[in-house]
């Protein structure tokens, strides 16, 4: 009897360990064919053609350059086309990024190295033509990237750990480098805060979202005991200075006198909580936009007074447009795009 269960025992352990590799050989084909058909022309999809793709001003006109999601063999790659057609067909570069923005010239693209064991990252600057000038590695997975009107400043922001702003269990890391002699402020959190007219010290500080105001100014988000703030960053003073409460993820509009950001609105799902909202630097006034869904993103100025937004879509993220001073309605740019940036 003792004999028989045993065999029995065996039989089902067997079986189990059968139907477990067939599972998981199941997966892998899945994930295998999913991949495949990623980089594969899929009907309906965005016009892709391998090309040339500069920075800085381009002839033809203002173009935007943004990552392409289509599926399809340039996926990833920054792709361009022209401003007044964002929709139109798409000039591949084949440089590949997660995260990119550019301004005079310089770019910076955030990249993923795939390893057998684990991804590993690294900040790459740009030159005007897309070559690589200088890499550095990076600590964590992009999200966010921003370069100065001049060209001279690129930063970059990755998360430490967690991959997501909705909670409190993150932390970033946010660099800033000097492209003219590769000055590297590696970590943000280094600076000094003045806080409420105060110096301030807490082992919470999270800094993330650079965006730059010229060489030497520029404003970030500043997380600390559970809130968020619009700080003013001093690169030579190496200084934080908070200006407002509830800011994430700002962006300085081109004349200097408004930031657009995602702020945290009270009622709202923890996992969606944010609203893009307009600040009047001046006079502190808040504008909220016509946009009504939840923004994870850094919107982008598009210099008539229009901010440009990433949201989900069927390739991963379209591109939307409303006007900052919160009239008219959204609505989609093009779709399958993601960290966009004006040139020209």
């Amino acid at each position: 009897m003792n004999r028989l269960q045993n065999r029995t025992r065996v039989l089902v352990l067997l079986v189990a360990v059968l139907l477990l590799g067939a599972v998981g050989t199941g997966a892998v084909l899945r994930a295998a064919d999913r991949t495949a058909r990623r980089d594969q022309d899929q009907p309906g999809g965005p016009a892709v053609t391998e090309g040339t793709v500069t920075l800085g001003d381009p002839a033809g006109g203002r173009r935007l350059v943004f990552r392409n999601m289509a599926w399809g063999p340039h996926r990833d790659e920054l792709t361009a086309v022209p401003a007044d057609r964002p929709d139109g067909p798409r000039t591949a570069s084949g440089v590949r990024c997660l995260r990119f923005y550019a301004a005079a010239g310089t770019g910076i693209c955030l990249q993923a190295q795939h390893g057998a064991l684990e991804d590993t990252y690294r900040a790459v600057v740009l030159d005007d033509h897309l070559r690589e000038r200088r890499a550095f590695p990076a600590a964590g997975i992009p999200t966010r990237s921003r370069v100065s009107p001049s060209g001279h400043l690129a930063a970059w922001t990755v998360f430490v750990s967690g991959d997501s702003y909705a909670g409190t269990d993150f932390s970033t890391r946010t660099s800033i480098v000097d492209v003219r002699d590769w000055n590297l402020r590696e970590n943000l959190e280094e600076f000094a805060v003045v806080k409420d007219g105060k110096p301030y010290q807490a082992h919470d500080v999270n800094i993330w979202g650079v965006t730059f105001a010229d060489d030497d100014a520029f404003y970030a988000t500043l997380a600390t005991g559970g809130r968020t703030y619009l700080v003013r960053g001093d690169l030579a003073a190496r200084t934080l200075t908070t200006l407002h409460e509830n800011v994430e993820c700002p962006s300085l509009s081109p004349d200097g006198t408004r930031i657009a950001y995602k702020k945290r609105v009270p009622g709202l799902s923890a996992d969606a909580p944010w609203r893009l909202y307009v600040l009047d630097l001046a006079t502190m006034t808040e504008t909220a936009t016509a946009e009504q869904r939840n923004i994870d993103d850094q919107a982008v100025w598009s210099g008539r007074g229009d901010l440009l937004y990433a949201l989900p879509g069927d390739y991963g993220a379209d591109l939307w447009t409303v006007p900052a001073d919160g009239s008219g309605a959204a609505r989609r740019v093009t779709e399958a795009a993601l960290a966009p940036a004006y040139q020209g």
